[in-house]
Order: structure tokens, then sequence, then C-alpha cells
């Protein structure tokens, strides 16, 4: 899995790009590319990796991917079955502001849109009591054309710059640049945690998938994602078991906790806590309230 630079395909006529993907999982390789993306997840679940930071996502939620932040939907693994009859449906808007649309960006009209733009290189997750409000927008741009496209991607920014409880995607620290070749070693690690989180994983078998001794593929992982690699695989698992107590079919939180890797409830909840600042209790409460 390489961290891969895309070059999203701009056609002549068009500055704004609108693509609806229904696939058998999203793109599967650590990729980033010049556009801002803005994927609403219509069908489909799984872990966004942003940066340095981990997310589940569900149906009807929207993502802001900010300009060469590297980025995976990881569809769940259930998707990637040889007879699996699961899909994914997205609807994405690409735009480039330093691109073909620089020179509105530069409007001093449009100054507090672009300051919008410039306050969140680091991505954001729509908050969900506006998901519906930000869905509309965006169905509203992908069923117009020329001038009324463009009014209404302009309306689309004007609607999300008035948020005020925006949270970002990933820390304000930045990953270290990569070379391909350090992305494809990150990119397979990634793949390997990912699929094997419910198993024991040791730092010895990790580095053996990145070709490393675990002293140099400590220093390794850290530089290049922030993360050790215990708290690095302590996310994956907590990650996972939010999306496995909240989903419904599951009995007990301790089923939920061996599932995801766990040898120990105690410790389960220990990371849980850690992780999510609150116990696996709080977090389902937390969760039903607010859908």
């Amino acid at each position: 899995m390489k961290v891969l630079q895309f070059t999203i395909p701009v056609p002549l006529d068009k500055s704004i790009i609108v693509q609806r993907d229904v696939l058998p999982y999203f793109y599967p390789h650590l990729h980033r590319h010049q556009e801002i993306q803005l994927t609403w997840i219509q069908q489909g679940e799984g872990t966004l990796v942003a940066d340095n930071n981990m997310h589940a996502f569900r149906p009807n939620e929207i993502y802001w991917l900010g300009a060469n932040q590297p980025h995976i939907f990881k569809s769940e693994a259930s998707y990637f079955q040889p007879k699996s009859r699961k899909k994914i449906i997205a609807l994405v808007i690409f735009f480039n502001p330093d691109g073909e649309l620089a020179g509105f960006f530069n409007l001093p009209e449009i100054k507090m849109l672009k300051n919008f733009i410039q306050q969140h290189q680091s991505g954001f997750k729509v908050p969900q009591e506006h998901a519906t409000e930000i869905s509309s927008r965006m169905l509203k741009v992908t069923n117009s054309s020329g001038t009324e496209q463009l009014l209404q991607f302009v309306e689309l920014l004007k609607q999300l710059s008035g948020y005020q409880d925006i949270t970002p995607l990933a820390s304000g620290q930045k990953t270290q640049q990569v070379s391909e070749h350090e992305g494809i070693r990150i990119g397979h690690i990634y793949n390997y945690i990912m699929h094997n989180y419910d198993q024991p994983i040791t730092l010895e078998d990790a580095a053996k998938q990145a070709h490393m001794t675990p002293q140099a593929f400590c220093r390794f992982f850290k530089k290049h994602t922030l993360h050790t690699f215990v708290s690095f695989l302590n996310e994956v698992r907590i990650n996972e078991a939010c999306k496995k107590l909240t989903d419904g079919t599951y009995d007990n939180i301790a089923t939920v906790a061996y599932t995801c890797g766990f040898n120990s409830i105690t410790n389960f909840n220990r990371v849980f806590k850690t992780v999510t600042n609150k116990s696996p209790s709080e977090y389902m409460n937390s969760y039903f309230q607010s859908v």
C-alpha cells in the first residue's frame, strides 16, 4: 500500500469536480492530492486514517480533507471477502484553491472563505447535527452546472465556514514528508495492523513486516506517524471497539474487548478510557443519546 501523490483529472471546462463512487470498497491505498476533498459517506463503514489520527466512519457522515493531507478510507474487512456483496457509496467534491480557482479565492470579497480553508488544512468531520444541511448543499452542487454550480459551491463553503464546533481530524503536528519507499513501508504496516488487530501482534511481528530490527522500526514508526507502535495498535483496536459497541451486534462489553484483540477486560477498560476519555459504558450512552 503506497502513499501515492494523485493528480485529480480536471476537465477544461471545470474547476470543481463532483464524483459519485459506487464500489465494492473504498480505494485501499494511503494517498494524497493537491485538491481539497469533501466526502459524504452514503453507504459503507470502516476507518479513516488522516495524517496521524484515525476515526471510525459510518453512513451519513461528511469529511473535509485538506490539500495534500495523507489519508485512506479503509473499508471494514468484511468488504474484502471474496463473496461479499457489500458496496460503498460516496459523493465527493474536489477543488484546488491554488489551481483554476486561485484567482477567485484571491478576490477581497472571498477572503473569509480563503481564511476558512487555510485554517482547516488538517481536515475535519462535519458536526453530525449539520450533516443533513451540508449533504443537501452538496446535492445542489452536484445537480447544477456552469455559473449555477459555482454559486452553489460558494453557498456550501459559506455554510461550512459558519460552524463554530469544528474539530480537526489530525493534531497540529504534521507527520514527516516521506519518500515513496518509506510510504510503501508505512502503508504495508498500516494494512497489516488493520487486518490483524484482533490477533496478538508484537513489536517483533510488526518489525518483520517492515524488514527492520525492532529498534530501527520503533524510531521509523514514531518519526513518520507520531505514534509509538503500541499506541497506534491500541487506537486501531479501540476504534474498532467503538464501532462494535454501537452497532448492536455484540451482547456485552467483554465480548467486544476480546474480539478486538484485548486479553483482559481490565486492560481494555484502561486503554479505552485513555484513548476516548470515556469508559465503554459512558461512550455507548453518549453515542445513543446523540443519534
